[in-house]
């Protein structure tokens, strides 16, 4: 660990400069925050300005006054050059203290970690998660609250309503703060703030703190380390993960320092896309389809989703991890203490989940996309465990999906059971039956036409001449007898999510057979017929 210093600025107080600008109409924060391409936060003017003052603003003076906010990134182009602004207006907004992470870097899961360790009021996370990177990639900026969690959309709508109608923003230029030293630096304002202070801290081992209050680290440096040791493969995809799976896989539980790959961040990740899937991690897939490793996991760029391989290849996919990591709950200590309050899983997931609730009579929540109504239940100690069809897996130890938390609740489950990852989920599919999944993610289309066809869709889908239609699939006919536009009521505070096509769903096209047949957001109830 570097040795801490202190920097303080010049005697005489630096300058808070109020400077005029003009709104954007496009500035509305989606479910991931606002996400563009990097030209488009470079090419037009204050527009990144525009954006992070709406943020301060959207906090109440009195409560951002003196306050702590977190800051961190996953590396991608033009992270660094963000961050100096967001620390520049911090300052001049009155924030207090800024913690941000080691070069600016800090995984999503990490961020929601740092923000509840030092009890901050939020967060800005720089990322636009398995998005493409680079001069030519996307560039995203999302707000967490106090919780650790995606803001609410009280909270997204008033951000978009201030950049509707922003006509100045608030800076102090001559901060520079040095992002490559762990470090406290400090500086005197001129405004009627208190000094502002600027702290590099080492997220990395933030996170790994918590993790070891969560997992039985000696069983997992047994079994990656031990005797009888299984063999890993690890992919950071030059995300953000790299450093994270390091220190903790390899540093401390002991799995040979070649177990992990891509594991430096990169502003481009490589030219690759970011993307823990069977598509854009192949290169894994074909790496593990050798038999030489037991275990393989795949990190999106800011480390809140994972992909889950078994030996020679065997895909897990994301629906059927989080159940049966339901099912052997309780090879996690962190579970073994508080115990379990409810599992919930977005709608376009398939009902693996269910069957785990079911039979373990625990409650069970589908939710729309967007981890901010898992957070919602997690606050009101309703939840302990939720999964999302794209890759994404968590529980209520922080208030984000948790990539690498994923990957160690499978190895502890590996370390319990003793059987192959295989084995595990055919045990599984044996007891719980079996939920036949596939996601389609249709990129870069054009707006309007996704638009119209999902409409189409909806108008076909939930017609009196679709109900009770029958569909042959190989040797088996299958009926439809329900068929929604999926309407959500949040059992904590009541408000109703209706009309998720309009509303941006999930994926364009999500497939689950034997009992259910599911078209993000339109779902439809298949029964077999004899």
């Amino acid at each position: 660990m570097k040795r801490q210093c202190i920097l303080l600025s010049e005697k005489n107080p630096l300058q808070v400069l109020t400077l005029p600008t003009a709104p954007y109409p496009d500035q509305r924060p989606g479910t991931s925050g606002l996400r563009k391409k990097v030209f488009v936060f470079q090419s037009k003017r204050n527009y990144l300005q525009n954006f992070i003052q709406s943020i301060y603003s959207s906090i109440d003076l009195l409560d951002r006054q003196g306050s702590t906010m977190v800051v961190g990134g996953d590396g991608r182009y033009f992270n660094q050059t963000a961050i100096e602004v967001i620390v520049q207006m911090a300052a001049a907004n009155g924030v207090g203290r800024l913690v941000i992470g080691h070069h600016g870097i800090m995984s999503t899961p990490a961020v929601s970690c740092v923000i509840r360790k030092y009890k901050a009021i939020g967060g800005i996370v720089l990322t636009a998660s398995h998005n493409p990177g680079g001069r030519e990639g996307d560039f995203g900026i999302k707000f967490n609250t106090a919780n650790g969690g995606p803001a609410q959309d009280a909270v997204t709508n008033r951000i978009f309503q201030i950049s509707r109608t922003i006509e100045e923003y608030a800076i102090c230029p001559e901060i520079l703060v040095d992002l490559a030293t762990l470090s406290k630096q400090t500086f005197d304002l001129e405004n009627k703030f208190k000094p502002f202070t600027v702290e590099i801290v080492d997220s990395v081992e933030s996170y790994a703190n918590m993790l070891r209050n969560i997992f039985d680290f000696a069983a997992l440096k047994e079994l990656l380390s031990g005797e009888n040791h299984i063999k890993i493969q690890l992919d950071a995809m030059h995300g953000v993960m790299g450093p994270y799976v390091k220190r903790i896989l390899c540093e401390e539980l002991g799995s040979p320092a070649n177990s992990a790959i891509n594991c430096v961040p990169l502003q481009d990740f490589g030219g690759q896309h970011p993307d823990p899937n069977l598509t854009y991690a192949a290169d894994l897939v074909e790496t593990m389809r050798g038999g030489q490793y037991d275990f393989g996991a795949a990190f999106d760029g800011d480390g809140d989703r994972s992909m889950i391989l078994g030996k020679h290849g065997f895909f897990v996919n994301p629906s059927d991890s989080v159940a049966v990591i339901a099912a052997n709950v309780f090879s996690i200590p962190y579970f073994q203490h508080t115990g379990v309050r409810g599992y919930a899983r977005s709608m376009p997931t398939s009902a693996a989940l269910d069957n785990v609730a079911r039979a373990t009579k625990i409650e069970l929540y589908e939710t729309p996309t967007g981890w901010k109504f898992f957070g919602n239940l997690m606050d009101a100690g309703k939840l302990s465990l939720c999964g999302e069809e794209s890759f994404g897996t968590g529980a209520d130890h922080i208030r984000e999906k948790d990539g690498l938390w994923a990957v160690l609740a499978w190895l502890s489950i590996l370390a319990t059971r003793k059987q192959s990852v295989e084995d595990i989920i055919k045990d599984h599919w044996q007891t719980f039956g079996r939920n036949f999944f596939t996601k389609y993610d249709y990129e870069e289309v054009d707006l309007d036409a996704a638009i119209q066809m999902m409409e189409d869709l909806e108008l076909r889908i939930l017609g009196k001449a679709f109900m009770g239609q029958r569909f042959a699939v190989g040797e088996k006919l299958y009926q439809v007898e329900k068929a929604d536009n999926f309407e959500y009521t949040d059992p904590v505070d009541g408000r109703i999510c209706r009309n998720q096509v309009r509303n941006g769903g999930a994926s364009l096209c999500d497939f689950v057979l034997s009992d259910q047949l599911q078209l993000s957001p339109l779902s439809f109830l298949l029964i077999e017929k004899e």
